[in-house]
């Protein structure tokens, strides 16, 4: 059994209500007299639903058998994606439904990371940032330097995300994987 002083981002468990759940941030919080809890932000891993909850010190969750296994992305054939195993170069394929947004991310020969729990391929997980380059966007304007406009611009994805005006054609940039957002520009 797994007690809340065990605790870790990344660690995922089943949780009181029999589902199985990441932990992406944690607290301890304790005020004046009050009993210690622990504040935690989880992702429903069968979901993608996030979740606040807090749990007693005392609290125990069951386990859950986890293996991350390196792979690769090859290429996506109607509505399968084909990554390779980079370990015993074994080729899988996931219905792109189960990547959800992440499948506008993809590109070809990229490092992703497989998820088995109880030796079953669950989901693949992108990195975090991942440097994409733009394909198409209209060009800033000088003089256009208003705090935090953005514009729009089309990864070589197909994606749209908003960009701040000095982001050009060609460029490359860091995208949250998370949330699609800009994060920065990548010097080549």
């Amino acid at each position: 059994m797994l007690s809340t002083t065990e605790f870790r981002e990344g660690l995922i468990f089943e949780d009181e209500n029999g589902q199985l759940v990441e932990i992406l941030d944690y607290q301890h919080h304790r005020k004046s007299q009050a009993r210690a809890v622990v504040r935690v932000k989880l992702r429903n891993i069968h979901t993608g639903a996030l979740i606040e909850t807090a749990y007693r010190s005392e609290d125990k969750f069951k386990e859950v058998d986890v293996e991350k296994r390196p792979f690769t992305y090859l290429y996506t054939s109607g509505d399968r994606a084909t990554f390779m195993n980079s370990n015993d170069y074994e080729q899988v394929e996931v219905p792109l439904e189960k990547l959800g947004d992440q499948k506008k991310y993809l590109k070809d020969n990229m490092e992703v990371t497989g998820l088995y729990i109880n030796n079953q391929l669950f989901s693949i997980d992108l990195p975090i940032k991942v440097p994409l380059k733009i394909a198409s966007t209209v060009p800033g304007v000088k003089g256009d330097t208003v705090a935090n406009m953005t514009k729009e611009a089309t990864l070589e994805t197909g994606t749209v995300i908003k960009v701040p005006l000095f982001i050009n054609e060609g460029d490359t940039v860091l995208v949250d994987t998370r949330d699609g957002s800009y994060v920065e520009r990548v010097n080549a």
